[in-house]
């Protein structure tokens, strides 16, 4: 794996690729480190942030999904 930070004086920034990545997919990603920092200081939305967006029947459907999820995270193996 490799990781590099870089600050870019242009639109565009050439990559070199090692060898034995070539022929294989790989995952590139770009975002600023300011915003990524801006996200950690946000906080989390919880369900009370959505009361009155959505419809009661897709409340109810919402809050039963949770539920099951959290439920089965939550069981004994």
């Amino acid at each position: 794996m490799l990781k590099t930070i870089v600050t870019p004086q242009q639109n565009n920034i050439n990559l070199a690729i090692p060898n034995n990545y070539i022929g294989r997919e790989i995952e590139v990603l770009v975002y600023a480190k300011d915003e990524l920092e801006e996200q950690k200081l946000r906080p989390k939305k919880t369900m009370a942030d959505f009361c009155g967006v959505l419809l009661d029947n897709d409340y109810q459907s919402l809050k039963l999904h949770t539920q099951q999820s959290r439920e089965e995270w939550n069981r004994v193996i």
